[in-house]
């Protein structure tokens, strides 16, 4: 009977895992959507093909290399030498797998427009393969014990990232800063004088169908996160709701109404959720997703207009800030003093949150770097004129378009 129990048990969690996987592999149709809607008609195929070669990419590295690094878990031997316990652990890459393959599709929005295609993808695999599974171990994986152990020495308790805020959108988003910097603003950005030149998007219709996807699969990226059925929770799912409404309206409100800041604004509560959606009363997650939407339409500006780093759908405001922001949140919100469940410190989530920052400015930095004195990372200004549809793809996604 016990035996029975706890195959049923685990075939539950085999089952919730699939669930979730499966609507966070959704959220990559997603940001492919979101940023062929925020290119130029001549991007658009380029947009759409990098997510799925990315994804694709990512697959194979974790697979071999980047599980493996997190967790000490190989899949390198025969399939009758894995055991019954294997099952979970395959379901559990595949979950991990739809996190770990966001990272160059966070990236690939910042850089969209000028980014040559294979360079991209191959900084891409080397993030998800090397860097990224640093902190992944450290948070999640076989050294969280010893890093959440040490934290509480220091601050009273360990860092605490329920879906990643921090370890999956701060990383992904502070990563694509140092590519941004290194690939400079799409031909025509800036004026000489230095004054900014907005470029019109593609398509606002894009736009809100990515970020509905995206929406709609962030419910099993937080909800799933539980890993076990068991441990599934309908406050989480209310926190990312209340976040997710939070960001709306905050963003509707700065931006004065701009569509794609409202959808953005959506996006940046969802983000900021994330660490503490176990952790938060509701209307702490919506203060989270309230702050989120600020962050957003300020520090897309900021980057933009101010900086004039050409940061093409806002990625580092969006994920970078708003998954700091969120890591942040959770050593505040979720204290018992503001109604959360308590267990967390402002100070260790300050630290964690630090060293997620370092970990990925260091790696995409050293990246970059190393591709773009070889091989180049970016199209030459013909290619870039005509766009990488017809450059890379050598088709349109317009054909009666002319170029």
């Amino acid at each position: 009977m016990k035996e029975m129990l706890d195959n049923l048990n685990s075939s539950g969690d085999i089952l919730l895992l699939i669930w979730g996987a499966a609507l966070v592999f959704s959220m990559h149709a997603g940001f492919a959507f979101l940023e062929a809607g925020s290119v130029r008609r001549k991007n658009v195929v380029n947009a759409l093909t990098k997510i799925v070669m990315d994804w694709s990419v990512s697959t194979f590295v974790y697979l071999l290399v980047g599980f493996t690094i997190s967790y000490g878990i190989t899949f390198l031997k025969p399939v009758k030498e894995l055991g019954f316990s294997a099952n979970f652990d395959f379901v559990h890459f595949f979950f991990l797998l739809t996190f770990a393959a966001c990272i160059p599709a966070i990236i690939s929005g910042g850089i969209a427009e000028r980014a040559k295609f294979g360079p991209q993808v191959a900084a891409g695999a080397i993030l998800v393969g090397l860097f990224y599974p640093i902190f992944e171990r450290l948070v999640w994986g076989s050294w969280s014990n010893d890093f959440n152990m040490w934290l509480t020495n220091i601050s009273g308790a360990g860092f605490h990232d329920y879906a990643g805020s921090v370890a999956v959108h701060a990383m992904g988003g502070w990563m694509a800063l140092p590519a941004i910097m290194i690939l400079g603003p799409r031909l025509g950005r800036y004026r000489q004088n230095g004054q900014s030149e907005p470029i019109t998007i593609h398509s606002i219709p894009y736009v809100a169908l990515g970020s509905w996807f995206l929406m709609v699969g962030w419910f099993g990226f937080n909800v799933a996160s539980s890993g076990h059925l068991k441990d599934i929770s309908g406050l989480v799912a209310i926190n990312s709701l209340m976040a997710m409404v939070g960001g709306v309206i905050s963003a509707s409100l700065f931006s004065k109404n701009d569509s794609v800041a409202i959808y953005n604004g959506a996006l940046a509560g969802l983000v900021a959720v994330c660490a503490g959606s176990d952790k938060y009363h509701p209307l702490g997650a919506a203060a989270v997703g309230i702050i989120a939407g600020i962050i957003f339409v300020k520090a897309f500006s900021l980057i933009n207009e101010k900086w004039r780093l050409d940061d093409v759908l806002g990625v580092w405001p969006l994920h970078g800030l708003c998954g700091a922001w969120g890591g942040i949140a959770c050593g505040i919100f979720g204290l018992e003093i503001f109604g959360g469940v308590g267990g967390v410190t402002l100070g260790s989530q300050l630290i964690g949150t630090v060293i997620c920052i370092a970990i990925a400015l260091i790696g995409s930095y050293i990246t970059y770097t190393i591709l773009n004195k070889t091989v180049g990372i970016r199209l030459n200004a013909r290619e870039e004129t005509l766009g990488s549809d017809l450059v890379v793809h050598s088709s349109k996604a317009y054909p009666e378009d002319l170029f």
